[in-house]
């Protein structure tokens, strides 16, 4: 096991401002775990056809506008990830194997795993089928070690359901997450208390939750490349540069995360965003995104097993101010092909735009008969989705 710890227990940069915000004792005192199955989907679909282990798979549609939904290990080493659109992706890869979204297996897998989690702790917030949040402070065997725990559930993973998992060890939920990602796959991180500042300041910024690539190229224009960088800015600076950011960057730099692990919320809606790299105004590339978006935010919808009521657009132009439209009708949406057609009224309505757009999102809401499931964070899904 590679253990994560460093010897200092503070970082550069501390001031009034972290006596402000710094974190409580008590949540200091929180062992918490985050497991990160390993290209979840891929996986599974290389355990069930043993043709296709050690060879790059995506799992998507293979389509024109198809998009990748997850890739294997093998895959990922040529540039493949997720949200690709699949053209782009085989062109990185040509010996590419799709394989078509099997959610049915996907969720029966993810509730295999939940009940693993749940034999320890009833402290679980899953984010999605392949990733969860675990408070072990007091955990169901009394086992007391975080790190045990977490080795026993990776072991428990591997044979119940012949994958693997990765796991970060930490005292809040920020650190659990980066060292999940720290020693993929298969591996196992941890961040032991006093210890986050240091390691936190020890990575590329791009490392950070929530910081995607517009961000990323807002930090370096500023001279931020590392968590030490942004660690030595105080509280105005990053507030008066990046608004109410500024005070989530301060303490991430800083590895504090003062959230509890919530067991369970309902969930509202389901959607998706994405940031252009460059502003968007004719009206074909604005069509041609939707499409993408549509495919991203149903396989969302399908994993979550939602269905709602009511389409909503929004439109971010380049002077930043907001445009939302929303469609709501009697029956639930239950078709792939009925959304599409609702986010494709909307847009035609909107057309032509009156200035060029920098982000481009759908949501589903109005949601019934949704099982409660945990609200994956803002930031997380900000670094997946490239937000910001």
């Amino acid at each position: 096991m590679d253990d994560c710890a460093s010897d200092n227990e503070s970082g550069p940069g501390l001031g009034a401002e972290a006596d402000a915000l710094a974190a409580p004792d008590e949540a200091d005192k929180r062992k918490i775990i985050h497991v990160d199955m390993d290209a979840f989907f891929a996986s599974v679909e290389q355990r069930d056809h043993p043709e296709l282990r050690g060879r790059p798979v995506a799992v998507g549609g293979s389509s024109g506008r198809g998009v990748v939904a997850a890739a294997s290990y093998e895959a990922r080493r040529f540039g493949v990830k997720s949200a690709m659109p699949s053209v782009t992706a085989k062109r990185l890869c040509p010996d590419l194997v799709f394989c078509k979204s099997r959610f049915d297996v996907y969720r029966e897998v993810s509730d295999q795993i939940r009940a693993i989690f749940r034999h320890h702790t009833d402290l679980v917030e899953p984010l999605s089928l392949d990733e969860a949040y675990l408070d072990v402070t007091e955990d169901r065997l009394g086992i007391g070690s975080a790190t045990r725990i977490a080795q026993m559930i990776r072991q428990e993973i591997r044979a119940k359901t012949r994958l693997t998992a990765s796991a970060g060890v930490s005292y809040n939920k920020f650190l659990a997450k980066l060292a999940s990602d720290q020693n993929k796959p298969d591996g196992i991180c941890v961040i032991r208390p006093g210890m986050g500042a240091e390691f936190v300041q020890s990575l590329p910024i791009r490392r950070f939750h929530g910081i995607g690539p517009k961000a990323e190229e807002k930090c370096r224009r500023l001279g931020i490349e590392t968590g030490a960088d942004l660690a030595a800015r105080d509280l105005p600076w990053l507030t008066a540069h990046f608004g109410s950011f500024g005070e989530y960057l301060y303490r991430a730099a800083r590895g504090i995360d003062l959230r509890p692990v919530r067991a369970s919320r309902t969930r509202k809606s389901v959607g998706g965003e994405r940031t252009f790299h460059e502003d968007q105004h004719a009206a074909g590339e604005l069509r041609e995104t939707l499409e993408r978006i549509v495919d991203i935010v149903w396989e969302r919808i399908e994993r979550a097993q939602a269905r709602g009521r009511t389409v909503t657009l929004k439109l971010k132009y380049n002077d930043f101010t907001i445009n939302t439209r929303a469609r709501s009708v009697a029956q639930v949406v239950e078709e792939k092909t009925r959304f599409a057609a609702i986010a494709r009224e909307l847009l035609e309505e909107q057309l032509p735009l009156p200035r060029p757009i920098r982000l481009m999102g759908l949501t589903l809401s109005s949601l019934e008969g949704v099982a409660k499931l945990s609200r994956r964070e803002k930031t997380a899904r900000a670094a997946q989705l490239d937000l910001l």
